[in-house]
């Protein structure tokens, strides 16, 4: 049942005809094979006109309730109007007698699928092509447009649908037993000890907001848990769209967190011979790390959706996704000024979407209104997340940073910051406490003060 093409208006369409026969045959032979099968399936997927024709007969008559049986099915097309249009009472015998197995219906629906997508991605490229020839749309809504259609066709549908509830339960069970057995945490570890213990690490499919108001070291809280994550184990993958920074000021904050210089006199070239052995030294050590920086000031979540593709692609799966920060984000669509919320509403369902899509965590860096400064106690709250309660409805997981020193300047701890975790859809909330290093814009945990003072 090989891929063959036929003529498709001026090119050649990629067609499985035995395939699409095999299927509708399949369905005619055993008809509960219908419900699998329409799991993958729409009467569009088919190429031939006929097929279609067919496909949408026994829709109905299972929307109805009522049997996939040969004569119920002639009725129906006849009763449609269609059934001398798809050769009639014979053809739909041909097509019992011809497929080789009902119990592969499902494996010759995937085959139909398979065509089907390669046909709209070259409806997708004639779309772009036509876009690109009209200059009357600007070179950014070609390329917007352009990544929009592309998209469209080449994604596939949730295939899991659903399950049966044994098998479910099989699956977390053998997961529990393997936790127990490797003592390992059940999500990525952060590096910060208390944190771990109140989240379980970054899940899978979770979207993590991290919120604060300007100074309170959110930025470096992400980049700090990139470079634990990655110190740990240098093979993790890890994608960080940074809007507020360049990738040379990522590389900075790497080097003077692993160096343990002052990020400022980094900036100033002012290290020293000391310093210069240590940047050096970090350097190589940082180097090899799987991060991959997408420096962009604009940025939508189809293109983080785009350039995940390619990443998987090219490497694998991704162990973490980092956003910095959200209200830099631009929808794929323009909904103007005066529609922000709705704006930011939309990215958000994305960034949910895209952790699920893939099965990775997405630390997403927010900020925050500006309702707080006027409160007497300025810890951050989740009504607080600016421009849309969407965010916090997305989210599972919303962390808030607060240092107390940034408003009282007599305050007991100086050098300590409070990671707030203000909603955990499946586990606690609370309070943990981590050491924050001004000199290196670093979180650390608070029992492990390392600090370089020759360069503060």
């Amino acid at each position: 049942m090989s891929d063959q093409f036929h003529a498709w208006g001026a090119t050649m369409a990629p067609l499985n005809q035995e395939a699409e026969e095999a299927t509708l045959g399949a369905v005619l032979a055993y008809p509960a094979a219908y419900a699998l099968v329409a799991a993958l399936l729409k009467a569009e997927d088919f190429f031939i006109v006929r097929h279609r024709y067919i496909w949408e007969a026994f829709t109905r008559l299972y929307q109805r309730g009522e049997p996939l049986d040969y004569l119920v099915v002639v009725s129906e097309l006849r009763d449609m109007g269609r059934l001398d249009e798809i050769g009639g009472p014979a053809y739909l015998t041909q097509l019992i007698n011809n497929t080789p197995s009902a119990v592969h219906a499902e494996v010759y629906s995937r085959l139909v699928l398979r065509t089907a997508h390669r046909r709209r991605l070259m409806a997708a490229a004639d779309e772009i092509k036509a876009l690109a020839l009209n200059l009357d749309v600007t070179l950014e809504d070609v390329i917007k447009g352009a990544y929009t259609r592309l998209n469209d066709a080449a994604e596939l549908s949730d295939q899991r649908g659903t399950r049966p509830f044994f098998e479910i339960v099989r699956d977390y069970f053998d997961k529990v037993e393997n936790r127990l057995t490797n003592g390992q945490m059940p999500g990525l570890p952060t590096g910060f000890t208390s944190l771990d213990s109140l989240l379980g690490g970054l899940h899978k499919t979770d979207l993590i907001l991290l919120g604060g108001r300007p100074g309170m070291g959110k930025t470096a809280l992400a980049l700090s848990t990139i470079f634990n994550i990655l110190r740990a184990d240098p093979q993790k993958r890890i994608a960080l769209f940074s809007l507020e920074m360049n990738a040379e000021q990522v590389a900075q904050r790497a080097i003077s967190m692993q160096a343990g210089l002052n990020v400022q006199a980094l900036r100033l070239g002012t290290i020293g011979t000391a310093g210069w052995s240590k940047f050096v030294k970090a350097s190589g050590e940082i180097a090899p790390y799987q991060l991959f920086v997408d420096e962009r000031s604009s940025l939508s979540p189809l293109w983080v959706r785009t350039e995940l593709q390619k990443l998987v692609r090219q490497g694998g799966p991704l162990d973490l996704v980092v956003v910095d920060y959200v209200q830099l984000m631009e929808a794929d669509a323009d909904y103007g000024a005066e529609k922000r919320v709705a704006e930011i509403s939309y990215i958000s369902r994305h960034l949910k979407q895209i952790a699920r899509e893939f099965d990775v965590p997405v630390l997403a860096v927010c900020s925050l209104n500006r309702a707080l400064e006027a409160r007497a106690d300025k810890r951050p709250i989740l009504s607080d997340l600016r421009d849309s309660g969407q965010l916090e409805s997305d989210a599972d997981v919303v962390l808030f940073t607060y240092r107390d020193e940034v408003y009282n300047e007599v305050t007991e701890f100086p050098n300590m910051g409070e990671i707030i975790c203000a909603k955990h859809r499946n586990g606690p909330t609370g309070t943990v406490t981590l050491f924050f290093e001004k000199t290196l814009a670093k979180w650390l945990n608070a029992a492990e003060r390392s600090v370089d003072l020759s360069h503060i």
